[in-house]
């Protein structure tokens, strides 16, 4: 019995394998949207990758064998593709942060394809409920339909989708995808985490890799990953200090989820984060780093962070 099977056998429809073909499967209409239009069209384009993976997660997945039908994912992502050439898919959230067309798409896609699941939904696109509501919530999901937005309008291909299993206020199941990398994370309480390499063309997930990769801290100097967008004073004086500790520290940035893969990677050794974060930032990349034997701690109390609290910012905390 393959982990696939195992994993259907265990969670039915919502296990990781079926979150993994919800978070790949649009990859293909990149292709085929790129035989209808010319270099210049394809620029504007690429500017909706997100929208291609995000905005249709769970249809592509359900129409990949049909994907050209009448009024299919195509003319979604055409659409999509037109607002953003007219420039009119960028809003402004109340704390000013971006939100883009694909924000919207990939969450009201998420949340029709989880509402037969037995639990409920926290995504930072969606409605957030007054905790009194929320609190009798034992196992819920909570998502970030596009997370690493700036990054995605800046085009530097560090945005991710984030989809999470929470029980207890602890992610058990995490699944993050890379679209503009063709890279898979994943990982299971108890289970392990693992990362592969997505074939753009036929869908296909390679081999998978257990996660730490073997041999990534072998030979490198100490490595703290920290935000690509979001450099606090707090966090460079924190990563300050480590130098008094590791005189050959190296720094580097990433956007996203990504920073906390790195280091259930094996490729960073610590992520400190002290700076504002909301906790769909972080649920799904926290449980692939648990599953990883990593910890993601409250930088104050050195306290696990938990989640569905009544507050839904994350305390400052460190990934190790």
């Amino acid at each position: 019995m393959n982990w696939i099977t195992k994993l259907e056998r265990k969670y039915g429809r919502f296990c990781i394998p079926n979150l993994i073909n919800i978070l790949i499967g649009g990859q293909i209409l990149v292709y085929a949207i790129e035989l209808f239009v010319n270099q210049y069209i394809s620029f504007y384009l690429s500017l909706s990758r997100s929208a291609l993976f995000a905005g249709q997660i769970w249809r592509l997945f359900t129409f990949v064998l049909v994907p050209f039908s009448g009024g299919g994912p195509l003319s979604v992502v055409l659409g999509i593709y037109f607002t953003w050439f007219v420039g009119s898919a960028l809003e402004r959230k109340a704390d000013n942060s971006p939100l883009t067309l694909a924000d919207r798409e990939s969450h009201r896609v998420i949340a029709e394809a989880l509402e037969s699941s037995p639990y409920p939904l926290l995504s930072e696109e969606g409605a957030h409920l007054p905790y009194d509501e929320r609190k009798d919530w034992r196992t819920l999901w909570i998502v970030d339909p596009l997370d690493g937005t700036k990054e995605f309008l800046k085009r530097n291909d560090e945005f991710t989708v984030n989809i999470a299993l929470v029980t207890d206020g602890v992610p058990v199941l995490g699944v993050i995808y890379v679209p503009a990398k063709n890279r898979l994370f994943w990982g299971e309480k108890g289970q392990g985490a693992f990362t592969a390499e997505v074939e753009p063309e036929t869908l296909h997930v390679g081999e998978a890799e257990a996660l730490p990769l073997k041999g990534a801290d072998t030979g490198r100097p100490y490595r703290v990953v920290a935000s690509r967008s979001h450099l606090s004073a707090e966090t460079e004086s924190f990563i300050n200090d480590l130098r008094r500790y590791h005189s050959d520290l190296e720094l580097v940035s990433a956007g996203s989820s990504l920073k906390l893969c790195l280091v259930a990677e094996g490729k960073a050794d610590i992520y400190p984060r002290l700076a504002p974060t909301m906790e769909w930032d972080t649920a799904a990349g926290h449980a692939i780093a648990l599953a990883a034997g990593c910890q993601v701690l409250d930088a104050q109390t050195d306290l696990p962070l938990t989640y569905n609290k009544e507050d839904l910012h994350n305390p400052w905390f460190v990934v190790k």
